[in-house]
Order: structure tokens, then C-alpha cells, then sequence
């Protein structure tokens, strides 16, 4: 049945390739895309003192930094071992060689076609591979498996509403469920659903999500005043924040802002769009609508305005700490919401839309502890308008989210736990 989905792998590849070859963010790396590598690569990847060669792949940059408290944790634990991280895009890439020290190499993940993940498995010989979230690649499985590498899924989720088209594409193609050695779960939903879909009781976990074991709690402390200075805020000026934002939101936030004005004239606004290539659009868009907007990247000679759009990747942490209320993005449209502990873990309250499918977790750890869902536009300006009015709730607010963000970390542990685990069983079975 594998063969199918090896056959249809290579025809899908051929259709796309144009595509891939093209693609911004996924035409770097051919080579490494097709599994091949320089010796250079498999030397800085030799075992010093017999520790274990580990493969963790995410596919985008926010992937992999969920999993950097893993990474410290094994080098912790086993300070012999080597850490390789594969990612998809670019972006994942540069910010993975930046901020990932833990990690000894990082590539471009092999198309998961036959001959790339084979000729990539064989070249870098991991004794673990570590997928997250839904990242279930059935050739690189396969490739990894026939090597007598063991499998690991961490922080795994499966949207409910997919789950009949998984079930429908494990029976054409055969489960690959069935070569994970170790199901690492964010919650006993998930793990009953994985359940489901075939995998082996004995090895399904509940863990946690190493997300929250990656929020900085005290991100860019000390750099507070600078940065202020920097994006043309006023001394204490209020400050309401529009973190990850997607097209069709940033609309809304501004009609909100408006409305907020009306009371609190003094009120400033900073939208963070998820993807910083529109940063240009939304400042059109406020001055459309007669406000006055600046760029972060202007720095100090972009002076002061209304509205300031952040367009700098990595701030984005320390700029929530300027914030007096936080609206996450992706909330008010179809994406299933954005992080929304991120500015929670800075003491702020958290305001999101009614569309948070992909952070089921997260709105639970939050709600009725410093995170508030808002079912519409309107209903956001209610309760913004409110909480500006109350500042004494906004800082009891903040910090009962902080509070809520600090008591579900230990995922890391747990996980790296496990996988020693079974790296142990491993070498006693060898």
C-alpha cells in the first residue's frame, strides 16, 4: 500500500515543482531538499563520547522554538548528544542558525519523497527522529524506521475535524502510526485521538505542550524605555497592541482603535501583522482612515504617531511589555487563532477572537485567568473600552495571566524523559 503513496509522492512533486522552485520562502536549499549533503555536515554531526545523534524537525520558525526547551533539556541531560534541526522555510532556517545554540546542525528538511528522505536518513544516521504537531511524513517515517531509527511525535495534535480524511489516507497507504515508537500528547483529547487513528496504547503519553516551556517570561527586561523610545510612544501613554495579525483583521483593530479613542483620546496603537511583508498595506490602511502611522523599522527619526506598525521580526515578546491591553490575531478570520501566551507570559491581559481551533490548549490555560474571548469586533470594543477605564483590573488581570502561563510549564522535561527512555531500550535491544 506504501507504494501508492511513494508513486503519487514523486507525481505530486513533479506538478509542484515549478511552484517549489519559485516559492519565496521554499526555493533555498534544493540539495539538502533532495538529501544531499556536504561531508562537512556529517562531521559536525559525529558523536563525541557515544551520545545520541537527535533529529528534531518543525516547519516553520515558531515550530522550532517550541521545541528549544527540549533541546536544552537533552543537552542537559546528555551533554555528549547531537542536535540537528530540519525546517522548511527560509525564515525557519535563518532564525533557527540565530537563536537555536543548542543545535549542532541545521537544514532544510528532505522533500518527503522516497529517494530524498532515504539519502537523508542514510547520510545523517539519527538514532532519534522527533516530528511535532501533525508533521507525519510517511516516506521520511519509512525511511527512518527500515534505518532502525526511533520516532517520536511531541506537542502531536490532530484537527477533529480531519480526523476522516487521516482515517480514509491511512487505509490507502498503510497507518504510518504504526512505526512512531512514541505518541509525546498535548492533552488526554489529543491522545484519545491519536487513539483513533490507530496508534499503539502502550505508546501514547500525555505531556503537555512544549510551547509553554519556550515563553521568555521576562523578554527584553531593561530594554523596555529604549524600545518605547524607538517606536514614538509617549511616556506613559495606554497602549493597545495587535499582535499577529492577519489580512482582514487589521481593518477591524483600527475601527476598534477608533472607537477606543472616543473615551481615551491619548490611547496609542501598535499592530504587529503575522507576516511583516504587509506592513506597508497596514499603514495605508490607518492613514486611510485619517490616522497618523509610522514604521518601526523608522526608529527614533520616525518621531511620534497614532498608530505604529512593527516591522521587525524578533521584538515582537518585548513589545508586548509596552502594552497596557493585547488583542492576538488570527482570531477574528479562519487561521485558528495565534500564540496567545506570548503576551500573557509578560503580565498582560489577552484579548482574542472566537476562532482559536489550533490553540484549544492555550484558551483553556487562559480563560477566566487573564485571557478574555471576544465574539465580535463590537464586543472587543466593549470590553477594551471597559478595561481601559478599570486600570486597577487590567494590572489584576495581567497578573493572574502570568500566573497561568507559569503553571503549565514542564513539557520539556517530560518529553526529553521519554525519549531517553527509549533510546535506553533501544540500545539494550541492539
Amino acid at each position: 500500500m506504501h507504494f501508492l503513496y511513494a508513486i503519487a509522492s514523486y507525481a505530486l512533486f513533479l506538478a509542484l515543482l515549478p511552484a517549489l522552485l519559485f516559492h519565496p520562502k521554499l526555493r533555498h536549499g534544493i540539495p539538502f531538499r533532495l538529501g544531499l549533503y556536504r561531508r562537512s555536515i556529517r562531521r559536525a554531526l559525529r558523536r563525541p563520547r557515544g551520545g545520541p545523534r537527535v533529529w528534531l524537525h518543525g516547519a516553520s520558525a515558531g515550530d522550532l522554538l517550541s521545541l528549544q526547551p527540549m533541546m536544552k533539556e537533552l543537552k542537559q541531560r546528555e551533554p555528549g548528544c547531537r542536535i540537528l534541526v530540519t525546517t522548511v522555510t527560509n525564515s525557519g532556517l535563518a532564525m533557527a542558525r540565530q537563536k537555536l545554540a543548542e543545535a549542532d546542525v541545521v537544514l532544510y528538511a528532505p522533500y518527503d519523497l522516497p529517494g530524498a528522505t532515504r539519502r537523508a536518513v542514510a547520510a545523517l544516521r539519527p538514532d532519534l527522529l522527533v516530528l511535532e504537531y501533525t508533521e507525519i511524513w510517511p516516506n521520511l517515517i519509512r525511511a527512518a524506521r527500515r534505518a532502525g531509527t526511533r520516532i517520536a511525535l511531541t506537542n502531536g495534535r490532530f484537527n477533529p475535524r480531519k480526523v476522516p480524511q487521516y482515517r480514509a489516507l491511512f487505509r490507502a497507504i498503510g497507518n504510518p502510526l504504526a512505526a512512531i515508537d512514541l505518541f509525546l500528547m498535548r492533552s488526554d483529547e489529543e491522545a484519545q485521538r491519536v487513539l483513533r487513528l490507530g496508534a499503539a496504547p502502550d505508546r501514547v503519553w500525555v505531556t503537555g505542550n512544549t510551547k509553554f516551556d519556550a515563553l521568555v517570561l521576562d523578554a527584553g527586561a531593561g530594554r523596555d524605555e529604549a524600545l518605547r523610545e524607538e517606536m514614538g510612544l509617549p511616556a506613559g501613554s495606554a497602549v493597545f497592541m495587535a499582535g499577529s495579525t492577519h489580512d482582514g483583521e487589521e481593518e477591524r483593530v483600527l475601527e476598534v482603535y477608533r472607537g477606543l479613542r472616543k473615551r481615551h483620546p491619548e490611547l496609542r496603537l501598535v499592530i504587529a501583522p503575522r507576516y511583516v511583508e504587509r506592513a506597508g498595506r497596514i499603514l495605508s490602511l490607518a492613514q486611510e482612515r485619517g490616522l497618523s502611522g509610522r514604521l518601526r523599522s523608522a526608529g527614533r527619526a520616525g518621531g511620534s504617531a497614532q498608530v505604529t506598525v512593527l516591522d521587525t521580526i524578533g521584538e515582537l515578546a518585548i513589545a508586548y511589555r509596552l502594552a497596557t491591553l493585547v488583542f492576538v490575531g488570527g482570531s477574528f478570520v479562519r487561521r485558528g487563532g495565534q500564540n496567545v501566551l506570548e503576551p500573557a507570559a509578560q503580565g498582560k491581559p489577552v484579548l482574542f477572537g472566537p476562532h482559536m481551533e489550533n490553540f484549544k490548549d492555550s484558551v483553556t490555560v487562559l480563560v477566566g485567568r487573564g485571557g478574555i474571548q471576544v465574539a465580535s469586533p463590537a464586543h472587543l470594543l466593549q470590553v477594551a473600552g471597559e478595561l481601559l477605564d478599570r486600570p486597577d483590573t487590567v494590572a489584576e488581570l495581567g497578573s493572574l495571566a502570568r500566573a497561568a502561563v507559569t503553571s503549565t510549564r514542564g513539557a520539556s522535561a517530560r518529553n526529553v524523559e521519554h525519549m531517553l527512555k527509549l533510546l535506553r531500550r533501544g540500545r539494550a535491544a541492539a
